[in-house]
């Protein structure tokens, strides 16, 4: 289908005569495709989600247009404005090829937390490969601010880049922290706001329904418990329920108002992920009461979030909202034991080339070899990538199975080949790469759904441009999630950043 973008030409000549947003605020709902939206929408408030898609230009087709749907490859591309292949971010950890040490994405033993116990909180941009759309506004703006703010310390990280700054929760407190790699020290006011513990009102409260029952569509089996007491299970309960994303919308607009973001003729951006909507429904499955009441409460929060910040600054023509998902989840009608199937294979490789721990780890469908012990054998690592995919492929739930080699070294234009393959990077990547039937998602305790596939529930996500100069109205046409950053890119004057090569979304009337 034909995209909907304009050619760098058509579009100069407005840039050179029109103002830039003081303010971008890009809001990133973690794990809730548009099926989630359209499922519920009817129960939503006029100021949320719904003023949006009403407001805004409503890009009603927007997809992720590669498997690893995760949702630190989600952000990752919505930040770069490419594909994993090329920003290198494909899951929260990887295998490294020649130690077969096992790296985290954001782990960092150099930095030290800020606001964490010791030991705690050590994260950084180290692992990040591309440049992101804030540090592209940063090296042309360098009094520009750019900040992050997620419940996870992943989201927040990815989010901010290499040059802006990020702050998280806490598990244990319910605070916000930091790490070194951003700054010396907390802000006196993210310090002062800590003090004041405001999740301990949110804890008071609980977690119950948020209307009457009969409003509901899903089933009425409720799962949840009250917060009765202040210790750290409590805490991190918290911050994995619809609460959590109260705390992150309170502090976003805090953000906004201490840091005087949007208050001059300096661009500034803040990306706020809500990680607690992924959470819950993981937890509880997508059609579950309890993640239908997570999307009412998330839809007043972003009611109160946009209007706390559109206070802050002044007015809305002043900020440009981009509000959208990292990726949708599946529920799992079937399970795929990782466990068993990495010692299975293992036992199948010893058959084929001798006694040997052949299986270094299995993550995100993903199975990593160890190559040490390939190499010691004097075998060649293709054929043991291509003997090892023939056999997985014999796995109830697999459907489609490529070997690193083939992925690194082919070229797949189209299919589940071109999927799998620009979610791929040579580097980080998995000796073989697995795609599940619908349906099917891998055994993890206390998760009913997850994402990552490479079907329509975890591809399709809504994406809402809103404020600043932007028409209302719905746009059909298809738009890949590579387009978002550097169309902001352009409304910005910037450049595009670095891995970008996607072409513009029409959000403006030029």
């Amino acid at each position: 289908m034909k995209r909907a973008v304009f050619l760098f030409f058509a579009i100069l000549p407005f840039f050179a005569h029109a103002a830039r947003p003081k303010l971008v605020v890009n809001v990133i709902v973690s794990g809730v495709g548009s099926d989630f939206l359209d499922r519920y929408s009817h129960n939503f408030s006029e100021s949320g989600f719904r003023r949006f898609a009403a407001n805004g230009t409503d890009c009603v087709s927007a997809r992720y247009g590669y498997m690893q749907t995760l949702s630190p490859t989600g952000i990752a591309t919505f930040a770069t404005g490419a594909d994993p292949s090329l920003h290198g971010v494909v899951s929260e950890a990887w295998i490294e090829p020649i130690s077969g040490a096992r790296v985290t994405l954001t782990g960092d033993a150099s930095v030290r937390g800020l606001g964490s116990d010791p030991g705690r909180g050590l994260h950084s941009p180290t692992e990040l490969l591309m440049p992101v759309l804030g540090d592209g506004l940063i090296a042309q703006s360098p009094d520009s601010k750019v900040i992050s703010v997620a419940a996870s310390a992943v989201s927040a990280v990815v989010a901010g880049g290499q040059k802006g700054r990020a702050f998280w929760l806490d598990e244990q407190r319910a605070t916000w922290v930091s790490s070194t790699a951003y700054m010396e020290k907390l802000p006196d006011w993210v310090t002062a706001y800590n003090v004041a513990r405001p999740a301990n009102s949110y804890l008071d409260g609980g977690w119950s329904l948020a209307r009457p029952k009969r409003q509901y569509v899903s089933g009425d089996s409720w799962r949840n418990k009250h917060f009765d007491r202040r210790g750290e299970n409590d805490y991190n309960a918290l911050i994995h329920s619809p609460l959590g994303n109260s705390l992150v919308a309170e502090f976003a607009v805090k953000t906004v108002a201490e840091e005087g973001l949007g208050k001059d003729d300096t661009a500034d951006i803040l990306t706020v992920v809500f990680d607690s909507a992924r959470w819950v429904g993981e937890r509880y499955g997508t059609r579950a009461i309890e993640t239908e009441d997570m999307i009412y409460r998330l839809d007043m929060d972003l009611a109160g979030m946009v209007d706390g910040i559109v206070a802050q600054v002044g007015q809305i023509a002043d900020i440009l909202f981009v509000i959208t998902a990292d990726g949708g989840l599946g529920d799992g009608s079937e399970r795929f034991n990782a466990a068993q199937f990495k010692t299975i294979l293992n036992s199948f490789l010893n058959s084929q080339f001798g006694v040997g721990d052949w299986v270094a780890d299995y993550i995100d469908r993903q199975v990593f070899l160890n190559r040490n012990l390939v190499y010691k054998s004097t075998l060649s690592l293709a054929e043991v990538q291509n003997r090892a995919a023939t056999f997985v492929l014999q796995f109830r739930g697999v459907t489609h199975v490529l070997t690193g080699t083939a992925l690194a070294g082919g070229y797949f234009s189209e299919g589940y080949g071109a999927k799998m393959q620009r979610g791929f990077y040579p580097r980080r990547g998995g000796d073989l790469v697995l795609n599940f039937a619908p349906g099917w998602i891998e055994e993890r305790a206390d998760s009913e759904a997850l994402g990552g596939s490479m079907y329509d529930y975890d591809r399709h996500v809504p994406l809402v441009f809103y404020g600043w100069q932007i028409p209302p109205r719905e746009l059909p046409s298809e738009v890949d999630m590579t387009q978002v950053a550097p169309t902001v890119a352009r409304i910005l004057g910037i450049e595009r950043p670095t891995g970008s090569e996607a072409g513009l979304i029409e959000v403006l009337n030029f």
